[in-house]
């Protein structure tokens, strides 16, 4: 995170809500100050992420590969988008399931439109998107 100082403050809260946040404190096995942390940096990077920065993706589909074309299809999708696919991954589930990662960089705004479009394909069963801010300082 560099050499940025670490500076203290002051946080009210309704005594309920604090003991939820200290079992989530307790199971993680952390300190309240490193799961706030958390929190605020994954919040912070949602909010990046909603105004269209730099980010990768992890988009996760799990289709019926008998699907004619489908695979064709998804293949297709990809080749679209170029040098922004930077790794996927193949898992045969049962006979008929397939479970794909594809790895994809770009603007968060254009990787959940690409995402969409997968979901959106005919025999895709489940589809998932988690997106990161590219810049994470």
């Amino acid at each position: 995170m560099g050499t940025s100082k670490v500076v203290r403050f002051g946080v009210a809260m309704d005594g309920k809500l604090l003991s939820e946040f200290d079992k989530l404190v307790e199971q993680r096995g952390g300190s309240r100050s490193e799961v706030l942390r958390d929190l605020v940096r994954a919040e912070v990077t949602k909010h990046r992420v909603a105004h269209g920065v730099q980010a990768i993706a992890a988009v996760t589909l799990v289709y019926d590969h008998h699907v004619r074309d489908l695979s064709e299809r998804l293949t297709e999708l990809q080749h679209d988008l170029g040098d922004a696919v930077r790794s996927t991954m193949h898992v045969h589930l049962s006979h008929h399931l397939c479970l794909e990662v594809i790895v994809i960089n770009g603007r968060a705004d254009e990787l959940q439109r690409f995402a969409e479009r997968l979901f959106a394909t005919r025999g895709v069963l489940h589809g998932g998107i988690e997106i990161v801010s590219a810049n994470t300082a």
